[in-house]
C-alpha cells in the first residue's frame, strides 16, 4: 500500500472517524484507526456503536490496507508541516509516514480483524441539508438522558411521517421537539438514536445547505454525507407516545422576548447552588414576570416585562431546563403555555409548529 495525500486533508479525515474509535476496550484492533486504499483512500473507525467512513483525497500508487493506532496516527500528522504526506506499508505490517524531512515507522496491524461497518439498503430514506438536520439535533439533543435506569430515553427519537421530520428527546423532567416539513417525500421511519452518537454526529456536520441522505434499518441508521459516512446503531425498545403528553389547553399564556427571558434567567440562576433545592421563582402577573431565587447565600429578583393572557400565576423551575431551551430557540419571541403551579410549561413558536419544549415544574414554598 502506498499512497500521497495532503496534511490537511488526512488530519480533517483522521479527526472524523477518531469520534468513533474506542478508547475502553479489550480489543487493541477498535483503537486503531483502518486505512483502506483501492480505488479511493479511505479511513474508517468503529467502536461496534457507531461506525464512521470518510474519504480523503489522494494519490494513489498501490491498493492495500491498514490498522494503525488512532491516537498515535492522529497526533503525528497533526505535528507534521504543512506539506503532502506519503504512506506506505512495508513488510511485516511495517507503515513508513513520511513528510519533507519528518520520517516514521509504525507497527500496524492486519485489516483482516478489523469489523467492517454494515451496509444499509434500504428504501426508508429522508433527504434534508446538513445545516437543518445539525440545528434539529443541537436544538434537541440537549434534554436526552442521563440515566441508565431507561435506556430508551437516553437517546433520541427520530421519526420520519406525513412528509414531516421529527426529532424528539425526554429525560423524565422535559421534552424537547423539532420538525421539518420536506415536501414529496413519503418514507416513513420511526428510530430511537444513542445519545452519544447523535453528539458526535452533530459535530461532524456542517452549517451548510448541501444534501445528506439519511438512510434506516431495523438495527442501524445511516447519516450519508457524500465523502463521509456515519453508521449508529439504533436503540431497542418502545419509545414515549410524545403527542399525548403535551397539554392541548392551559390557564396562563405568556408571550416574551426570547433573549430578555434568557438573560434573565441566567442572573436568577447565579446564586443557585442546588438547582433542585433551589428553584426560581416565576410569578406571572398583568404585564410582567418576576423571576426570583432565595438561596443560602443571598436573594435574586429579576422584572421581564411581558404580553400575559390568563391567569395570575406563581410557578417554580429547575432553571438550567429554561436556559437549555432558550438558548437553542432562533425565535425573537416565545409563548409560554402555562397550565397550573404545578403542571408543565409548554414554550412554543409564535406561528407554525416548528419546535414545543416542555418543562415540568419544581415545588416552591410560598412564603
Amino acid at each position: 500500500m502506498k499512497i500521497i495525500c495532503s496534511k490537511e486533508e488526512l488530519s480533517n479525515g483522521i479527526s472524523i472517524v477518531q469520534k468513533a474509535v474506542s478508547t475502553k476496550t479489550t480489543m487493541p484492533i477498535l483503537e486503531g484507526i483502518l486505512i483502506d486504499v483501492g480505488e479511493q483512500f479511505k479511513l474508517t473507525g468503529n467502536d461496534l456503536e457507531l461506525g464512521i467512513e470518510c474519504f480523503v483525497k489522494a494519490d494513489i500508487r498501490e491498493p492495500g490496507s491498514i490498522v494503525i493506532n488512532s491516537r498515535m496516527f492522529g497526533e503525528i500528522i497533526k505535528k507534521l508541516p504543512d506539506s503532502e504526506v506519503l504512506i506506505e506499508v512495508k513488510e511485516n505490517n511495517n507503515v513508513i509516514i513520511e513528510c519533507n524531512n519528518s520520517h516514521f515507522e509504525l507497527k500496524g496491524m492486519p485489516s483482516e480483524g478489523y469489523p467492517s461497518i454494515p451496509e444499509i439498503e434500504s428504501d426508508k430514506t429522508f433527504a434534508i441539508s446538513q445545516k437543518e438536520v445539525r440545528d434539529m439535533i443541537r436544538q434537541t439533543l440537549f434534554a436526552v438522558s442521563l440515566e441508565e435506569n431507561r435506556p430508551i430515553f437516553t437517546g433520541s427519537l427520530i421519526e420520519c411521517k406525513n412528509n414531516e421530520l421529527t426529532i424528539v428527546s425526554i429525560d423524565g423532567f422535559r421534552m424537547a421537539i423539532r420538525k421539518t416539513i420536506r415536501e414529496n417525500d413519503t418514507s416513513e421511519f420511526s428510530v430511537v438514536v444513542p445519545g452519544k452518537a447523535l453528539n458526535e454526529i452533530v459535530k461532524i456536520l456542517q452549517p451548510v445547505d448541501e444534501e445528506i441522505t439519511i438512510y434506516s434499518s431495523p438495527n442501524q441508521i445511516l447519516f450519508d454525507i457524500g465523502n463521509c459516512k456515519i453508521v449508529s446503531r439504533l436503540l431497542e425498545g418502545e419509545y414515549l407516545n410524545y403527542r399525548s403528553i403535551i397539554p392541548k389547553e392551559y390557564e396562563t399564556r405568556v408571550r416574551a422576548n426570547t433573549k430578555e427571558m434568557l438573560s434573565s434567567i441566567e442572573r436568577a440562576s447565579l446564586i443557585t447552588l442546588d438547582e433542585k433545592k433551589f428553584p426560581v421563582k416565576f410569578n406571572i402577573s398583568d404585564e410582567n414576570i418576576i423571576i426570583s431565587s432565595n438561596t443560602e447565600i443571598g436573594a435574586v429578583r429579576e422584572e421581564v416585562r411581558v404580553e400575559v393572557n390568563g391567569e395570575n400565576m406563581t410557578v417554580g423551575f429547575n432553571p438550567r431546563y429554561f436556559i437549555e431551551a432558550l438558548r437553542v430557540i432562533e425565535d425573537e419571541e416565545v409563548d409560554m403555555f402555562f397550565t397550573t403551579n404545578i403542571g408543565p410549561c409548554t414554550i412554543r413558536p409564535l406561528e407554525a409548529d416548528k419546535f414545543a419544549y416542555m418543562i415540568l415544574p419544581v415545588k416552591i414554598n410560598n412564603e
